[in-house]
């Protein structure tokens, strides 16, 4: 039988390369894994964290095994390249930051009794050709989960091919049975060797069971009696797989997993069903970070987001933008959630053909590993891809990715999440099965209603297509509030006042196959500074920590929980200098709302997903009101003060409006610079070169600012690296959500013209 032995605790970590890679080097530290090296620096600013090579050393203890048993270091996530050395002797290379990998290190190791075995990971989430690159969140390097040890037989189920478990399984609803095809995939068969399939239901009886001669690749079929499907958060229903490896009377390896029987397809008229239900996605993106922990999560973290999602009462998750943790793949089967699993090509197409490569050899992990999950239903190939915009190279990877996908999984369908200004004609629109949308309309640009306008008119013009909501959302601070919330003001009553409407207009439409709330959690980009908060995305329906739910969060629980809620917004917004106020409530009850103060009810409300008591007077000093409903009650206290409560608005200190400079320019006046010197800066420069003068820089930001309409800072625009303002700028011109005509693009064209002709002022 296969032995796991796991090697988290005692790794030495050093920022130098060991001089000698069979040797702990003495500059060094001692951590346990799960580790990050950016777990501060990456969730604080400034657009500096450590990006470079670092170096994890560990002894690894003696131990006994075998004379002919194969031994495997395991690898379960390291970001985002490592080489990995065993007694100095290299023993592979790895190039992805958030996939399992393993290597065959049996003939690296020591063989002597009781000799022991270094080994070292030069692990580094430096710029190279891996995705992601170019992205809005942190890149944390290190070992960042656990590292195994794997001790078989000669003859075991395959640990080699792209980090599966040797088993892919998949399961057809036929009438009240399942058909269930078992995939065993042997290394080192033998003749006597046999594969036994048991699958056990929920309470550990036998539904299935066979035995069948081993090969290399086998293909077992099984039929489930009255099988009990998966039925999504409303009954996750799990059936244990036990395929076991025989030689004679002796069991040398086992693999376990666990399958769900459902089955599933999307009407683009009508939405996506379930078990031949209507059930429409309704969810949230979830980044795999906390605060003070960068990405080196544990299980109980895993846990507790599953958790919070499920109380929230979502149906879906986008597991933003890479692969996620085995650990959480496992919770989303138990708990219900059905599942977007995506590669992080993002942002921008990386060229070159190790870029291509290495997001199809991404891919390949992503579906070998999870294939089995019975909450995965799509696989994404891209997000946001033509930031930098579109071009017939990247259309070509892109359709390599989607056929790619298609070869290896006949089950599940492919999607994409595409840039808010990508236009509705774009052929990137009718590459995978099903598509969504990142819109932002009401934060970036625009007004909330641009979304019910821009969903409505793809959907007519487009009936064939099954769209979603892959992202929207807005920032909320619980810092800042106020009585008239606009959008930018980073406070939390904007953000809870974008959410109403979203959640409206969501609910309207199930026809949308998945909407996803950007974000479930705020999370760390160390390229930001928003609303005064360095370092991270504050888009989160709770803060970063998991301590904190906003305002926000209650709404999407008013509409989609089945328990009850009744929420008074605001609390924090303690401090009022004004004789009345509005109470505003969220609640998915029915009947009546009671408002009581001192013991009376001083006013009732017909209970909605939004209940607002308007011009409630308040007494000098502390106020405190109850809001009661079918026996569930919740109180605040609200204090009357003389003057307004300063630190509840956010200020800008450079400035948060955007001094539009084609509000004053003539742009029919504007020439084109007919020929680029090169002595001088341009927009054919890339961004990180721009941001390298300061005269450019603000050029730069000012123009994508009047483009844009919104302020774009200097940390934002880092992200970006090293791509062509060119490309980047002429995108800008979609954030409002309006149609880019002729008229309009010939206007834009000058317009960026004219930011052209300021850079060529400013001599390198």
């Amino acid at each position: 039988m296969r032995e796991y032995f796991n090697f988290n605790d005692g790794w030495n970590f050093s920022k130098e390369k060991p001089e000698n890679l069979a040797i702990a080097p003495e500059a060094s530290v001692v951590v346990d894994l799960p580790h990050t090296w950016n777990k501060y620096d990456g969730q604080d600013g400034g657009a500096d964290y450590a990006r470079g090579t670092f170096y994890y050393t560990k002894e690894l203890p003696a131990f006994e095994r075998k004379p002919d048993s194969r031994v495997y270091l395991e690898f379960e996530g390291a970001n985002s390249a490592a080489n990995i050395f065993v007694n100095g002797k290299k023993a592979g290379r790895h190039e992805g930051g958030y996939s399992t990998f393993r290597f065959d290190i049996t003939d690296l190791l020591n063989q002597g009794f009781g000799e022991k075995n270094v080994i070292v990971a030069e692990v580094d989430n430096s710029a190279n050709h891996i995705y992601p690159q170019t992205a809005d969140f942190t890149f944390y390097g290190g070992l960042y989960r656990n590292v195994n040890l794997l001790v078989v037989e000669p003859s075991h189920f395959d640990l080699d091919f792209y980090g599966g478990n040797g088993i892919q399984i998949d399961t057809r609803i036929n009438g009240a049975d399942a058909d269930v095809t078992v995939k065993a995939f042997v290394t080192n068969p033998k003749e006597i060797s046999r594969v036994e399939v048991r699958i056990l239901d929920a309470d550990g009886h036998v539904a299935a069971q066979t035995t069948e001669p081993a090969a290399k690749e086998n293909e077992i079929k099984l039929t489930i009696q009255d099988a009990h499907l998966w039925n999504g958060v409303k009954d996750p229903y799990l059936y244990t797989v036990e395929c076991s490896l025989l030689e004679n009377n002796e069991t040398v390896d086992e693999v376990t997993t666990r399958i769900g029987v459902r089955e599933f397809y999307v009407d683009p008229q009508k939405g996506f069903f379930l078990n031949g239900v209507l059930t429409p996605l309704r969810g949230v993106s979830r980044h795999q970070d906390r605060l003070g922990k960068g990405n080196a999560l544990e299980f109980e973290d895993h846990f507790e987001d599953a958790k919070l999602i499920k109380d929230l009462g979502a149906n879906t998750i986008r597991l933003a933008h890479y692969q996620h943790a085995q650990d959480f793949y496992d919770l989303c089967d138990e708990m219900g959630f059905i599942l977007w699993a995506e590669i992080p090509m993002i942002s921008s197409m990386i060229a070159g053909p190790e870029a291509e490569e290495n997001a199809r050899e991404q891919m390949k992990e992503l579906i070998v590993q999870n294939y089995n999950h019975p909450s995965i239903v799509t696989w994404g190939i891209s997000n946001e891809i033509t930031i930098a915009g579109e071009s017939d190279e990247l259309l070509s990877q892109l359709n390599g990715l989607n056929d790619l996908v298609h070869d290896m999984d006949k089950t599940r369908l492919t999607t994409m999440a595409q840039v808010s200004m990508l236009p509705k004609t774009s052929p990137h629109n009718q590459l995978t099965d099903i598509l969504s949308y990142n819109h932002y309309f009401g934060w970036y640009g625009g007004e909330f209603t641009g979304n019910e306008a821009w969903v409505d008119k793809f959907h007519e013009e487009y009936p064939d297509r099954a769209l979603g909501l892959s992202e929207y959302g807005c920032e909320g601070i619980i810092t800042y509030h106020t009585d008239e919330p606009r959008r930018g003001d980073y406070s939390e009553e904007y953000q809870a006042a974008y959410h109403e409407h979203m959640a409206k207009i969501i609910d309207e439409r199930p026809w949308l196959w998945a909407t996803h709330v950007w974000n479930m959690f705020d999370f760390g980009v160390d390229t930001r500074d928003e609303g005064g908060v360095k370092g991270r995305n504050n888009k989160g329906l709770m803060t970063f920590d998991r301590k904190t739910k906003k305002d926000s969060y209650y709404i999407y629980q008013a509409y989609w929980s089945d328990e009850p809620v009744l929420h008074i917004t605001s609390k924090r917004f303690k401090k009022r200098a004004t004789d009345t106020i509005d109470i505003k409530v969220y609640t998915n009850l029915k009947g009546e709302v009671e408002l009581v103060k001192d013991g009376q009810v001083i006013a009732t409300q017909p209970a909605e997903k939004v209940v607002v008591f308007k011009d409630v007077a308040l007494a000098d000093g502390e106020n405190t009101f109850t809001v009661k409903a079918e026996g569930l009650a919740d109180t605040v206290v609200f204090e009357k003060v003389a003057e307004p409560e300063a630190s509840y608005v956010f200020v800008d200190p450079e400035g948060g409006a955007v001094t539009n400079w084609f509000d004053t320019l003539n742009v029919d006046e504007v020439e084109a610079v007919d020929q680029i010197n090169p002595d001088f800066y341009s927009l054919e420069d890339g961004i990180s070169t721009l941001l390298a003068n300061e005269e450019a820089a603000e050029i730069l930001s000012n123009g994508m600012s009047s483009l844009a309409n919104m302020p774009i800072k200097v940390t934002m625009l880092k992200m970006f690296g090293d791509k062509k303002v060119s490309d980047l700028l002429t995108m800008l011109g979609g954030f409002g959500g309006e149609e880019m005509t002729p008229e309009k693009q010939a206007i834009l064209n000058k317009r960026v013209n004219y930011i052209n002709a300021q850079l060529q002022k400013i001599k390198k």
